[in-house]
């Protein structure tokens, strides 16, 4: 039931991550938004973690894996039910700060989950435990797209307090599930590792220090930057781009490309489980890299052509980031816990590129010229599957 309640958290953090790609396509026309003002969504998210995910790390070692999880799950449901006086009051600015809180409760849980289910079991198929428990994750992101189709989004858009008004009943039944689920994994016994507490008592910070003396760790925190934000500039503008590329296809139509393109992560991660207990994961990441280096290059040329190419890159983009971060956290043993917030905190390059990418787009007045930023993001990443590969063999 612990293990079943974990994994259930990377399902209800999909559905947030990825509802603000609706966010993003629907403020767009709601406020009158810019490409580069659009992408502020996910900037306000994605510091929301880079704020929260050391106090997080402070928290798991104080308290323990689950009592954090507990406490991310709070500030999740208290952000969701931030969107009621939001829309009433049709601030754009009050939104972005209920995106922020709920991205300080995502930090809680992201920094406190993954490694809880790293040591849930036995140390050489924690990457392996790892990318099945994330599978379920784009799973979330596939309902909370749908969510945002059926209820948010429209191919006539409406805009001021009516467009507001639509992201209401989505965000009131993840505050009521989310809260829930914090009650119910509250009352439940979880293995000892989840739930004890370090008791440290030297200097708060002194883990920090040690980490930012080891080069593979370091390396680690800047691919999981970049794969990032490949990964949330694709996702954050495919409805953009499938408007442009095909014209008259409508938000709404477009929003089920980018569910299809969801389905594909998820299925790329129960692949990448199953091909992870036989092949290496940086040798695998590497492939995946490469390919979707190919596959971003595609997308700037526009059309279906690159459409499909665009769609296609959120198969091989799912073992990435559950590999990187177990990579990253080998051998750390006590650093584990300062280390997982510093990959975590590494989240913000979703923010940062995604808002690179909208600048792009402003500037050069074309959204597929954007899609050159994740091509060098998936170049970082194949450098480091490389790099890991060679000293694996050393």
């Amino acid at each position: 039931m612990a293990m079943v309640l974990t994994t259930g958290l990377f399902f209800l953090w999909g559905v947030a991550n990825n509802l603000n790609d609706v966010l993003i396509a629907h403020f767009r026309h709601v406020f009158s938004l810019s490409d580069f003002q659009s992408g502020l969504v996910q900037s306000a998210f994605y510091l929301g973690y880079f704020c929260f995910a050391i106090p997080a790390a402070l928290a798991a070692e104080r308290l323990g894996y689950k009592a954090t999880v507990i406490m991310g799950l709070l500030l999740f449901g208290g952000g969701a039910l931030l969107f009621l006086p939001a829309s009433a009051q049709l601030s754009y600015g009050f939104f972005l700060f209920a995106l922020f809180v709920i991205a300080s409760g995502l930090a809680f849980l992201e920094t406190a989950a993954n490694p809880m289910v790293a040591v849930m079991g036995p140390a050489d198929s924690s990457a392996q435990r790892l990318n099945l428990a994330q599978a379920f994750n784009p799973l979330g992101s596939i309902t909370g797209v749908a969510l945002g189709a059926t209820l948010i989004l429209s191919d006539t858009p409406a805009q001021g307090a009516a467009g507001a008004a639509a992201v209401r009943l989505p965000y009131l039944a993840i505050a009521l599930v989310v809260l829930g689920w914090a009650a119910i994994l509250a009352f439940t016994r979880f293995p000892r590792a989840a739930t004890q507490a370090e008791g440290r008592t030297g200097p708060i910070f002194a883990g920090y220090g040690a980490l930012l003396r080891r080069p593979r760790y370091l390396a680690g925190v800047g691919a999981q930057f970049f794969y990032v934000g490949a990964q949330v500039g694709i996702w954050s503008y495919l409805i953009r781009y499938a408007e442009a590329v095909v014209p008259g296809i409508g938000a709404q139509k477009a929003a089920w490309l980018l569910t299809l393109s969801l389905a594909l992560f998820m299925i790329g991660r129960f692949a990448g489980a199953a091909l992870l207990a036989r092949f290496d994961g940086a040798r695998l990441m590497a492939l995946f890299a490469g390919i979707n280096i190919a596959l971003s290059l595609a997308a700037i040329g526009g059309g279906i052509v690159g459409l499909v190419a665009l769609v296609a890159t959120s198969f091989f983009m799912s073992i990435m980031y559950p590999t990187i971060f177990v990579l990253s956290l080998r051998d750390l043993g006590p650093l584990t816990k300062p280390g997982a917030s510093m990959i975590v905190m590494a989240i913000i390059g979703g923010a940062v590129l995604t808002m690179a990418m909208g600048l792009v787009s402003d500037l050069t007045g074309t959204i597929r010229a954007a899609m050159l930023v994740p091509a060098l993001c998936f170049a970082v990443v194949t450098l480091f599957a490389r790099a890991n590969r060679r000293e694996a063999a050393a």
